[in-house]
């Protein structure tokens, strides 16, 4: 399947999962508000924090598949890189959020109907696991689909600690429960906020990709033949499973059509073990003998 076409397909799922975040949130803030519960009406908060996150990736997903310009020559596809930034920092603020709620609500647990927020809190779950199995498959793909599907795992999460208060409310009229479930929900978040976080940071100042090891990188093209040296050596992530690398490659003098071979040889190597789509290769010789441009005459 063609990079486009993972975009498109990115797109349509993240479309699909943005309509049933909604739909919950509007259903969350009418079953918050009929049975009192804070914790329903918060939850709706997150979830529409959520919207605006599934809308940003979808919008960030549409502009990476424009095509390149004359001033934007790898495309935009780092666009979806900051959107993924964006909803890391913004998980990360919501879970403070949540805790410091939580916090407060241990002092003056509310009073709620336990039976309505059960029944909303499992609706809301059914929910959260159909977005994640819709995003499943695409969040190893797509680091802006994996923001999206961590934003439902925290919803999916809250729906389960709703889901135990209610309980713990109905049958022992443990109030209290509310607030320390949210509180271990938010640490949880932080931990899926932080990761998010630091593989786009990392991403936007071009550190190399996890699964490529440059020292083993310089060790394998010098097993190339007639290679004798490789410097300036650098690979870097573009964006989600778009991988770039640059180098130069020494070699003892040799015929033309003998470089143009080697440069093949060294980009299907860095394509089929790296996965390096975009590869520049600067070749250069060293030797007695160089190539020298003539000199003109002098009249």
């Amino acid at each position: 399947m063609s990079e486009v076409s993972l975009r498109n397909s990115s797109s349509k799922l993240l479309l699909l999962a943005l309509g049933i975040t909604l739909a919950f949130a509007l259903v969350e803030i009418i079953g918050g508000i009929l049975s009192g519960s804070l914790a329903l009406l918060s939850d709706a908060g997150h979830m529409f924090t959520d919207v605006l996150a599934l809308g940003l990736s979808l919008g960030a997903s549409l502009v990476t598949t424009k095509r390149p310009t004359k001033r934007h020559t790898f495309g935009f596809h780092r666009i979806e890189i900051l959107v993924a930034l964006v909803n890391g920092v913004i998980l990360a603020v919501l879970s403070i959020i949540i805790i410091m709620e939580a916090l407060e609500r241990i002092g003056q647990p509310p009073s709620v109907d336990s039976s309505l927020m059960l029944l909303v809190s499992m609706i809301g779950l059914g929910a959260n696991l159909m977005g994640m199995y819709i995003l499943r498959d695409k969040k190893k793909e797509n680091l802006n689909v994996k923001g999206a599907y961590l934003h439902m795992l925290g919803d999916l999460l809250s729906s389960i600690g709703v889901i135990l208060a209610a309980l713990l409310i109905l049958l022992f009229n443990l109030t209290v429960a509310d607030a320390i479930i949210s509180i271990v929900i938010g640490l949880v978040i932080i931990v899926g906020a932080y990761r998010l976080v630091d593989q786009s940071i990392a991403i936007l100042l071009e550190a190399t990709p996890e699964h490529i090891d440059m020292e083993e990188v310089e060790r394998v093209l010098m097993e190339i033949e007639g290679v004798e040296r490789v410097h300036d050596l650098h690979a870097w992530t573009l964006t989600s499973g778009v991988y770039a690398m640059s180098l130069h490659i020494v070699v003892k003098d040799r015929p033309i059509d003998f470089c143009n071979n080697l440069i093949v040889k060294a980009n299907q190597l860095l394509r089929e073990r790296y996965q390096v789509t975009h590869s520049t290769i600067q070749i250069e010789t060293e030797g007695e003998n160089r190539c020298v441009f003539p000199v003109p005459e002098a009249q």
